[in-house]
């Protein structure tokens, strides 16, 4: 249950990105958020903790805050992976990024 209350929230948070952020669009309706939002899962998963690893001396010089960068970089790989959600740059995937990891701190 706490998988699938994630992944809408990985969905409601590509949603909210898409609807404040100039840079991202999303092509389709809620069924292709929630598909979304379990690629944005799995990449979280699958390779965020290996980025994350081999970025730590970067974490620890900017005191965390390259975990937006980190963020921003697994926004812009799930879009590769999905062919309808499309992110036009650096700065939109950042703060799509920090989007999606608020919808997700709030539970």
């Amino acid at each position: 249950m706490n998988l699938l209350i994630r992944i809408a929230l990985n969905g409601f948070g590509l949603w909210a990105a898409a609807q404040l952020l100039p840079g991202i669009h999303y092509d389709g309706g809620w069924l292709y958020l929630l598909l979304a939002g379990f690629v944005l899962g799995a990449v979280n998963l699958l390779v965020k903790p290996i980025v994350t690893l081999l970025s730590l001396p970067f974490v620890v010089l900017t005191l965390g805050l390259f975990f937006l960068v980190i963020n921003g970089l697994m926004l812009m790989l799930a879009s590769y992976l999905l062919d309808s959600v499309q992110v036009a740059g650096c700065l939109p995937a950042i703060l799509g990024g920090l989007l999606v990891a608020a919808a997700n701190w709030i539970v």
